[in-house]
């Protein structure tokens, strides 16, 4: 070959490099646009006084100094609080910014799940693709709250670190490779439940496909990338002197393994739509599937005619799942949806002849994002387990739609999901009423809070806690038991080592802990420590909430921690709109 092709080669390839950085420009605009247009639209609309705040509150306190396991406690690690930190970065108000990096997560995570379940590149993919991971991620979202919380984080850095780990296999690229590996092991140290991803990661590095001979330095170095997460974090608690403790938290909470995944085989639905009734008709469609597949050189023109009206009922039945759901937050249609797409990676192995071993990671993810005390479902995932199934269906022999009908249909996929979306928050949002009843805007309280609009119960709610703040001024502010997004938003620092003192949190020495911190602020003083007289959800329920309250009107107790704190304060006792307490002004 002579210089000039080389350079005839060279010029032809500078277009194609530079055309696919413009796609992924546009492509990563895209996402923000999507972002923004939901958090606008429906992600700042209802406010959960327990909920929203929790990551945040983490990240207040490393903002602080603060080491976790060690100055903050809990039953998970506190990876969140970390990577939340780029929350602070986005150029909106706190509350507003986090939950546009939670939907930019979600997003991303989609795309990633999608090009590892595929094998492909979302800059090779035509207009009906990107229509359908678009239209997954809205559906994954669902009713979920827009806010930071780890088991996002969880699914955002599996996600990408599964998608990295396998496109660097792929191509050969070890940035790729070590990005990936470093993401699964940062998972772990998100929540861990996640550490079963790590496992996942090194099968897929040992014998994927495209893996390069084994060689031990180079093995070597990729697990040290992968421990590299969980090696700093628990170093740091380490040299604190807290692993310890930090054992003792994190392995003392109740387990849970997922039950919920496995109990709709023996569940009774009375007076319910029984979920198991859809998976017989998919079943059979699979299975006729996979037989006219095997005799399609018998079958002929008829046969793949009967493929292609057999899918189009698998694929009618996987849209009524998540049509009839009504993206419900804790419906059945997510475990549903679960074991559909496991029976299509069943087919998918039947037809391809391999081990859909993608789809059986991505099944794993469900499972580990289940593995939670309050929220026991995969709901995350519901987008790209429908679009899994769809992409099961797809022979290799069909021929791709032309681009402009591709185009069409997937335009008609996002329409679709985004109007399911929107029915389903208005009615419904998250832990509030419906929107129609959201005016009030907690900018009005706190800037941290400018644009988030709730019911009129928890704005009160707020404004009382701000009033209080007001009058009896201190510098360590908590509000017990659940109110942690106290002090993130209200610039304050809580003075307890946990931002939720829950029963189910309450684990190693935490109790302890808190009692220990409840002597030591009493004898420093500046301190303001007050506690809820009505219960949560009667703000959800937008009951009214009293303007005030007597001294001894009875708290909302949730562990026996709240009353042995309060026998260790001793400082002035108030009655501060619905609130009772003690304050003692700095000394």
């Amino acid at each position: 070959m002579t210089r000039a092709d080389d350079l005839t080669i060279e010029a032809r390839s500078i277009p194609v490099s530079r055309k696919r950085v413009l796609r992924g420009f546009a492509l990563a605009a895209a996402i923000a646009l999507l972002s923004v247009a939901v958090v606008a639209r429906v992600g700042r609309f209802g406010f959960n006084p327990t909920d929203q705040g929790f990551i945040l509150a983490q990240v207040w306190r490393v903002l602080h100094g603060e080491i976790p396991q060690v100055d903050f406690l809990g039953p998970r690690p506190f990876g969140s609080a970390y990577l939340h930190l780029v929350d602070h970065l986005v150029p909106a108000p706190l509350m507003i910014g986090s939950s546009f990096v939670m939907m930019a997560q979600l997003i991303v995570a989609t795309f990633a799940l999608a090009a590892f379940l595929t094998g492909t590149s979302p800059l090779d993919w035509g207009p009906l693709r990107l229509g359908l991971v678009f239209a997954a991620a809205l559906v994954g979202l669902n009713t979920y709250p827009l806010m930071a919380w780890h088991t996002v984080d969880g699914l955002f850095l599996v996600a990408v670190g599964w998608w990295l780990l396998d496109s660097g296999l792929r191509s050969g690229s070890r940035w790729r490779r070590w990005l990936g590996l470093f993401c699964l092991g940062f998972a772990i140290i998100v929540k861990q439940s996640f550490l079963f991803a790590a496992p996942i990661g090194l099968l897929i590095l040992l014998f994927h496909p495209a893996a390069p001979p084994k060689k031990w330095p180079r093995l070597l170095g990729d697990v040290l990338v992968l421990g590299a997460a969980p090696l700093l974090y628990f170093g740091m608690v380490t040299v604190a002197g807290g692993l310890q403790s930090a054992i003792a938290q994190l392995s003392g909470g109740k387990q849970t393994w997922g039950e919920g995944l496995f109990r709709i085989w023996t569940a009774e639905f009375d007076g319910r739509a029984d979920p198991r009734t859809y998976l017989l008709p998919v079943l059979l469609g699979l299975i006729v599937l996979a037989v006219a597949w095997s005799a399609r050189e018998r079958l002929g023109e008829p046969g793949r005619w009967l493929r292609v009206a057999t899918a189009a009922c698998v694929v009618a039945v996987v849209v009524f799942v998540v049509a009839d759901g009504g993206f419900e937050h804790a419906g059945s249609w997510p475990v549903t949806l679960l074991w559909l797409f496991l029976a299509a990676a069943a087919f998918d192995a039947v037809v391809r002849r391999r081990l859909p071993w993608q789809y059986l990671a991505i099944a794993a993810l469900g499972w580990m994002i289940s593995l939670s005390w309050g929220y026991p479902l995969p709901g995350l995932l519901t987008g790209i387990f429908a679009l899994g199934v769809l992409e099961a269906l797809v022979p290799p022999d069909l021929p791709r739609p032309p681009r402009f009908a591709g185009a069409v249909l997937g335009v008609i996929a996002f329409v679709l999901a985004a109007l399911q979306l929107l029915s389903a928050h208005d009615k419904t949002p998250y832990a509030d009423r419906p929107q129609g009843e959201l005016t009030k805007d907690l900018g009005d309280i706190a800037p941290s809070l400018r644009g988030v609009r709730t019911n009129s119960s928890v704005y009160t709610y707020v404004a009382q806690i701000r009033g209080c703040l007001d009058h009896y001024p201190a510098s360590r502010v908590a509000v017990l038991p659940d109110n942690a997004f106290v002090a993130p938003i209200f610039e304050v620092r809580n003075p307890f080592p946990l931002d939720w003192p829950l029963p189910m949190e309450l684990t190693g020495d935490s109790p302890e802990r808190m009692v220990e911190a409840a002597d030591r602020l009493d004898r420093e003083g500046d301190y303001l420590v007050l506690f809820e007289t009505i219960k949560p959800v009667s703000l959800t329920e937008g009951a009214p909430v009293p303007g005030a309250v007597t001294l001894d009107a009875p708290t909302v107790g949730l562990s026996s921690v709240e009353p042995r704190i309060k026998a260790e304060l001793t400082g002035t006792k108030v009655s501060c709109g619905s609130f009772t307490g003690f304050w003692a002004p700095p000394r």
